[in-house]
């Protein structure tokens, strides 16, 4: 500036260098201060006795000292800004402090209180001695100081807090805001030049000068840590490469499915290349993907809870992997007691891939992915040759030969635990093989059956009208496709391929309706009620997809691979005290005809059955409806004395909340 020779720099301070501490009066007459609290901290600091060393000589505290900490390392980014008759006027700042109170006379009281003890236990131990007592004194030369040593002495904490405490005050005058002293030093924020001519820096495009003004900062860059440890923040994940960004998002999530992997990435990201990084840190459970045991436990580390070496616990935590490849239902107990773990171990084992369900035990967290299975089977084969690898490990540590291999005939020689991966799967072929000769024979003998008619007594068939397209009344109706995709679930109804796994019951299928003495009616009937016990309403859309994964959980041959028709479910659902709702559904809806058959549990023998029948009623005339009719519906019903809790609770089981309104589970379109 042009009056910058006029005003000479009388000192310059320093801030990385130096520590700037700055001492303010207190106004003890101020009807805020409390007295009596300033004169006990004066008390405790410089005791009883007021002398020159003291901290407060007016034995009252009337003083407080602020020291400086250094806000940033680096303020050519910052300036202070003055904005006057529509001109924003900027100065760089060189050096910015922060100024926070001093509690070093606390230091000073706890000092002066241990000193006090100190010479009352000196005075009560002097008393026991006696007085012609003589001690013993050894006598030592200093040495002459080393350089060494005294630049030591010289850097060290002590020194440096010995020699700032001797430093003298500089006793400065508060000059208010107001002050025409303050006004004169405010007026060097402001730039002179007035004219657009000497402002040749802002001869450029507003980005230009925010860049100039605000550079790129390498040093805080460089600050910044690799990878977060307890909170992850994805605008930094991106900025690592493809490999990192999958194994933090893996170690931190545990378990997740591809497409929630890929939509975390962005889309800019190729699947393939995700495809080949997630299989190095994770693997497939499930259709889903569980991140490894040895990057949740590496090699040097350890149990919290037990100190158990690392290789003991990723050798356990795949044996829980490994029995969720092969059910989704896990007992603790039985893991605990293969593994040889505390139940501690076992339990983070456990709640990184499972929810716990009362009495039946811990239930892997996420639904089967069919869809991934059947997208990429290449990988499923993959990783179905992992697992079996891993799983022959497990059987040799664990001794669990006889409990997962196959029974060898006594033609077979050699031991149990060399049976090779080929051999292992050349047995599963040709079991399978066996299974599939068997089951066509029974599907042609139950064919034959049914082209002959059967008339039962005391028995009455319903008769199903005939389309408009002249359908053959004695056609089949087509079963409901129950199979899972293929991948390490591929059991393909035991062996038959999709749409040879026709029912084996006569009536098409099914029993007739109340028939509950086969035992595919029994098993599916308790499928049924177990689902609605936990689910109050679903749709038959989402009913077949659930009943989809506890086919998956049934092992080889169970009767319920037999097929399943829609018709057979529905009626069995129906004859297990459910109810279909009619739900009025608006004529633009995206909904398919199965998600449209809405069915709900109409008595379950608790205390909120009445009040669910009213709520089903409700929606029975209404797709959608707001809380106050609700509310005011079950009161006109059950009565004035329903509770808050009585209704959240219904709605809890039966409903879902969406834009300010009540919807039946699963008839929502967002």
């Amino acid at each position: 500036m042009a009056n910058e020779e006029d005003d000479p720099v009388i000192q310059e301070i320093k801030p990385k260098q130096q520590k700037v501490e700055l001492e303010m009066a207190i106004d003890t007459l101020n009807p805020n201060y409390c007295r009596s609290k300033g004169e006990q901290i004066a008390l405790n600091v410089d005791g009883a006795c007021a002398d020159e060393t003291s901290t407060y000589s007016s034995k009252l505290m009337d003083k407080q000292t602020f020291c400086s900490s250094q806000t940033t390392s680096n303020t050519s980014r910052y300036a202070a800004a003055l904005y006057r008759q529509g001109e924003l006027h900027l100065t760089p700042l060189h050096g910015i402090l922060q100024l926070r109170p001093s509690f070093s006379y606390l230091d000073k009281a706890d000092a002066k209180h241990r000193e006090r003890e100190a010479a009352n236990e000196a005075g009560d131990s002097s008393q026991d001695e006696a007085e012609d007592d003589v001690k013993q004194i050894t006598v030592r030369f200093s040495r002459p100081e080393s350089e060494q040593a005294r630049q030591r002495r010289v850097q060290s904490y002590e020194f440096l807090q010995k020699k700032h405490a001797e430093e003298a005050w500089v006793h400065l005058h508060y000059y208010g805001l107001k002050d025409s002293r303050s006004e004169h030093e405010r007026q060097y924020l402001l730039c002179p030049g007035s004219s657009g001519v000497e402002n040749t820096e802002l001869v450029k495009s507003p980005s230009e000068y925010l860049l100039m003004l605000m550079p790129p900062s390498q040093e805080e860059e460089k600050d910044k840590p690799v990878a977060p440890s307890n909170v992850l923040s994805m605008a930094q994940l991106r900025t690592l490469p493809l490999a990192d960004q999958i194994k933090i998002l893996m170690k931190n999530v545990k378990v997740m499915p591809f497409a929630n992997l890929m939509s975390l990435l962005g889309p800019s990201i190729d699947s393939v290349a995700v495809l080949r990084g997630i299989q190095k840190v994770a693997m497939l459970v499930q259709g889903n993907w569980v991140v490894k045991s040895d990057i949740l436990y590496p090699k040097d580390s350890s149990s919290p809870h037990s100190g158990v070496p690392a290789e003991v616990l990723c050798r356990g935590r795949d044996f829980v992997m490994w029995k969720f490849t092969q059910s989704r239902w896990v007992v603790r107990k039985e893991v605990a007691t293969v593994t040889k773990l505390c139940a501690e171990d076992v339990k983070d084992f456990l709640e990184h891939m499972a929810v716990v369900r009362i009495n039946k035990g811990w239930e892997f967290i996420l639904p089967y992915d069919g869809e991934f299975i059947k997208k990429h089977p290449d990988v499923v084969q993959r990783q179905h040759m992992l697992w079996t690898g891993i799983q022959a490990k497990l059987e040799k540590v664990y001794n669990l030969v006889k409990e997962t291999m196959p029974k060898k005939s006594d033609a077979q020689s050699g031991p149990a635990g060399l049976v090779s991966g080929d051999q292992r799967i050349q047995v599963a072929k040709t079991k399978a093989q066996q299974n599939h000769v068997l089951l066509e024979r029974e599907l042609q003998r139950r064919k034959e059956q049914l082209r002959t008619p059967v008339v039962l007594p005391g028995v009455r068939i319903k008769e199903e009208p005939v389309s408009e397209e002249g359908e053959d009344d004695d056609e089949e109706e087509e079963p409901m496709d129950t199979s899972p995709s293929g991948g390490l679930h591929s059991r393909l109804a035991n062996g038959l391929p999709p749409g040879r796994a026709v029912g084996t019951d006569s009536f098409n299928g099914h029993p007739p309706p109340g028939c509950t003495s086969t035992p595919v009616a029994r098993e599916l009937r308790a499928f049924v009620e177990a689902t609605f016990q936990r689910q109050f309403v679903l749709t038959l859309s989402e009913l077949k997809r659930l009943f989809n994964l506890h086919l998956a959980s049934l092992p080889p041959g169970h009767t319920l691979f037999s097929g399943i028709s829609d018709r057979m479910l529905q009626d069995t659902v129906l004859a297990a005290g459910c109810k279909q709702i009619l739900v009025p559904f608006p004529p633009q809806t995206a909904a398919s005809p199965d998600e449209q058959k809405v069915f709900a549990l109409w008595e379950s023998g608790d205390m909120s059955d009445q009040h669910r029948q009213v709520l089903l009623e409700i929606f029975s005339k209404n797709y959608r409806v707001r809380r106050n009719m609700i509310q005011s519906r079950l009161t006109q019903e059950c009565g004035e004395d329903l509770s808050k809790q009585e209704v959240d609770k219904v709605l809890k089981d039966c409903c879902v909340s969406y834009g300010g309104m009540w919807y039946l589970k699963g008839t929502v379109q967002s």
